[in-house]
């Protein structure tokens, strides 16, 4: 009986050791950091590289009636994390000042880049679209009124766009022309292409083997499947790159563990384009204007699961290589690429842990904006008039004009680039 009441003694003493052991990792051990020590590069503020993606094998339907994006074989490879020592943040003097105006006041919504350097806009309070000229004056591009709207895609070459509807209905308008086209309403999450003369979205019918990828022309003729999705649409980004070559990309890559992501990028013709290796997850994407870069964001335990900014080349060629990590707390939607280098974003001036997942935790929290080169680390603070809370920002297709819209206010606001 004895040696029974020591076995059972021992096992408990077992037993609260490990209990004792996951309450101190979970709570109290030291958070894992990324590698302090830079590699060695020709200039001191430069960021080191940080590893690159895999190659990856071509994308193919798989062999069972459910079709999904990506599956591939992958070669094995290590990937290491590095980032640079020294953080330069040039703050502006109590004398500086930006001059910052409101473009218009109207309650604007689905803002986009014109290629003329203006603005395009939907004023929800009456229902129609506006552009703000680059001299700063505002039209309507037209006197049709779309009641509720809830998203609209602009071509970036002509005055059109695709309008989604919460009921699920789309249509596609033609500013100039007048012309109205209804589209199919298991169409959804739009994209046109850098010329304009072709669409993508997510075709969504009622059974999994039924839902794609596609592309069509602007009016929903000439229709291509271009990749089957299964149960993974939601996994799928759908956002043409501007040279054309990936039309997507998808977060079905190998299993990397719980922080880490293989992201592949999606062409037109079943391409073996290489991936991208994500560190975290929450992934949101921004392409620079040539496509050779693509910022991103993403969140994970190792920075208190609040969003960081990434950028990493992206070409087919180069995609995975090159990555940087920026050392910049926020979303990779309240940033804007003006060029391949330099990076213009509202950055919170406070996070609480977990706004990654929970973005809204931010949305009462003033941002300063930057301008954030991605070569060499050195982030410029834009010096600004009062508070602002920064929703989207957007770079005039000239190269000249900030605009930025507001959580908190209507409007667009905008300040010249120096």
């Amino acid at each position: 009986m004895d040696k029974k009441r020591l076995i059972y003694a021992v096992i408990f003493f077992i037993f609260c050791i490990l209990i004792g052991y996951g309450i101190y990792y979970v709570f109290f051990k030291k958070r894992i950091t990324l590698n302090q020590t830079p590699e060695k590069t020709g200039t001191a503020s430069q960021f080191p590289n940080s590893g690159t993606g895999r190659n990856a094998g071509q994308l193919a339907s798989p062999t069972s009636s459910l079709p999904t994006i990506g599956t591939r074989t992958i070669p094995s490879a290590s990937t290491t994390i590095s980032r640079t020592t020294q953080q330069t943040t040039q703050r502006p003097s109590a004398s500086e000042k930006t001059l910052i105006t409101q473009a218009t006041t109207a309650e604007a919504a689905n803002v986009s880049v014109g290629k003329d350097g203006g603005a395009r806009f939907y004023n929800r309070a009456d229902g129609k679209f506006y552009q703000v000229n680059a001299d700063g004056t505002t039209r309507a591009l037209s006197d049709t009124v779309f009641y509720n709207v809830q998203s609209a895609s602009w071509s970036p070459t002509k005055n059109e766009t695709i309008i989604e509807y919460p009921d699920g209905s789309n249509i596609y308008y033609n500013f100039d022309s007048k012309e109205q086209v209804t589209l199919p309403k298991h169409w959804e999450n739009f994209s046109f292409s850098p010329i304009g003369d072709k669409i993508e979205a997510k075709s969504i019918g009622i059974a999994p083997e039924n839902r794609w990828l596609i592309t069509s022309d602007p009016r929903g003729s000439n229709i291509k499947l271009v990749e089957p999705l299964g149960e993974n649409g939601d996994k799928v980004i759908v956002d043409w790159s501007p040279n054309q070559q990936v039309i997507a990309l998808s977060r079905t890559g190998e299993a990397l563990g719980d922080d880490r992501q293989e992201v592949l990028m999606v062409g037109l013709n079943k391409e073996n384009f290489k991936s991208v290796i994500v560190e975290g997850r929450g992934l949101e994407t921004q392409w620079s204007p040539k496509g050779s870069k693509l910022l991103h964001s993403v969140y994970s335990g190792r920075n208190d699961y609040k969003p960081e900014l990434w950028i990493v080349s992206a070409t087919p060629d180069t995609a995975g290589g090159d990555r940087r990590l920026l050392n910049v707390n926020t979303w990779a939607e309240k940033c804007t690429m003006a060029d391949e280098r330099f990076v213009y974003c509202g950055v919170p001036q406070t996070l609480e842990r977990g706004s990654g997942f929970a973005p809204t935790l931010a949305d009462a929290t003033p941002d300063n904006i930057y301008k954030i080169d991605t070569t060499t680390g050195i982030k410029t603070q834009i010096p600004l008039d009062r508070q602002y809370t920064v929703d989207r920002i957007y770079v005039s297709a000239d190269g000249r004009t900030v605009y930025f819209t507001d959580k908190h206010a209507s409007g667009i606001f905008q300040f010249p680039i120096k």
